[in-house]
């Protein structure tokens, strides 16, 4: 719990910790790419090809359409009120100190550590590949929890190191993984193989969910907004250059994916779909380097991820809508919260496989995606000068698609649905305990006018 006598020096304390304009346009756009890509193609091409059957690639670009959708919202707010904390800030002016707001915050931040603890399997994954090991080997989530630390000391160097590694990395995975797309579509003669397999219509809205899920990255860059410079542009430039760069690359991948295999062989090897696709089109050095190529875009991606999803909860606590403790540990509040993202990414990293994260990411994320943009359209869009068509077509297609994925799910994995249901229902019960106990005062939010 938050202690209120020493809660305004914590708050100081986290604040200062914030550096303005630390992070350029380049550097904001390289950690977009790098949360997208780290966990969007290498962990959930296989996945997506599995539910949307062989026409797979247009998952992708119906995925970009409802992402882009739902970014109009964390634009318009972005370039209104650029903040560190992001979608907490969004949410708190649109519903104040709430149950709402801080329950939707808190699942905002499960579905970015979700997603971390999805970028840290893929790389045990990935690392077993290249040594010709069991990829349901105990070391898969050994060598994940191994990257999570990583990932930590990076994050505790700064945030100009963050930015900087941000950038290197987002050139070298971008620049090859377009060549591996290139090269196998060019050794394959561009002949579509993963062809034959039945797709209906249910599985195909439901792969979308996890198309968004590797689009998302782009709320990395609202949750940076405090930090970026010239926020109220850059802000909205670097999230719509994050996605066009990420439609680009998932497409060639893709389409490079889908002309070296089958359908039956890409859902089969749907944990590490491009390493199996690379040896057939480019050789045993084509396989060792679209290995290489995933431990550099999984590295990036979830240090990238790590740094956003740290301010985000730090945020929440100073904001007072979360208990906080330090549980003796030195630093700001920021420094604390970088060592919870990372125990728990660990934890589901240990404990859960690639689907069923990915799947608990989506739930998570699609629920609060909603949550915003009914939000900033019932209280938020006339400030925001915001056009609520777009909103609400926003609200619809995330709708659409939560509701066949649920229902896919369902059929043929039950539990993960209820732990996503249960799991949802428990934040939202513990921020509302908390709240009752330690209401925030008006004066310390910004709720919205009513």
């Amino acid at each position: 719990m938050i202690e209120d006598h020493d809660h305004k020096s914590r708050q100081s304390e986290s604040s200062t910790k914030y550096v303005k304009n630390s992070l350029t346009l380049v550097s904001a756009i390289a950690m977009g790419t790098g949360v997208m890509i780290g966990a969007g193609i290498f962990a959930l091409t296989g996945q997506i090809a599995e539910l949307a059957g062989p026409i797979f690639p247009l998952s992708f670009v119906v995925g970009a359409v409802v992402t882009a959708f739902s970014a109009y919202s964390y634009i318009k707010m972005s370039n209104a009120f650029p903040s560190a904390g992001g979608i907490a800030m969004i949410l708190k002016k649109a519903y104040g100190p709430t149950t709402v707001a801080a329950g939707a915050a808190l699942l905002m931040a499960m579905s970015m550590v979700i997603s971390e603890s999805l970028v840290a399997r893929t790389f045990g994954t990935y690392t077993l590949r290249a040594f010709g090991g069991d990829p349901d080997s105990v070391l898969v989530p050994v060598l994940g929890v191994g990257l999570i630390v990583f990932a930590y000391l990076m994050n505790v160097s700064g945030n100009r190191s963050v930015g900087l590694f941000s950038i290197v990395m987002a050139v070298l995975k971008v620049g090859g993984i377009a060549l591996f797309g290139a090269a196998g579509l060019w050794a394959s003669g561009i002949s579509f193989e993963a062809a034959g397999g039945d797709m209906g219509v249910g599985g195909f809205v439901a792969s979308v969910a996890l198309s968004i899920l590797a689009f998302k990255g782009f709320t990395t860059i609202t949750n940076s907004g405090g930090e970026i410079t010239d926020p109220h542009r850059n802000v909205g430039r670097a999230i719509v250059s994050s996605i066009a760069i990420c439609v680009v690359v998932y497409l060639l991948v893709a389409f490079a994916v889908g002309s070296s295999l089958p359908l039956d062989r890409i859902v089969a090897a749907k944990d590490y779909a491009l390493a199996e696709a690379a040896q057939p089109a480019l050789g045993q050095t084509g396989f060792y380097l679209t290995v290489a190529l995933a431990l550099v875009a999984t590295a990036s991606g979830l240090i990238a991820s790590v740094f956003a999803v740290t301010r985000m909860l730090a945020m929440l606590t100073d904001m007072r809508m979360i208990p906080h403790s330090h549980f003796g540990m030195p630093g700001a509040i920021k420094d604390h919260t970088l060592v919870y993202t990372v125990v728990i990414a660990g934890f589901l990293t240990v404990f859960f496989d690639l689907s069923r994260i990915a799947s608990l990411g989506a739930f998570f994320y699609l629920v609060m995606d909603i949550i915003i943009h009914l939000g900033v359209f019932r209280h938020l869009r006339q400030e925001i000068s915001a056009r609520g068509w777009v909103l609400l077509t926003a609200i619809v297609l995330d709708a659409v698609v939560l509701a066949a994925f649920t229902a896919m799910k369902w059929r043929s994995d039950p539990l993960i649905v209820v732990i996503g249901i249960v799991g949802m229902a428990l934040v939202f019960m513990f921020v509302r305990v908390f709240l009752a106990r330690n209401p925030v005062r008006e004066s310390n939010h910004d709720h919205h006018k009513k």
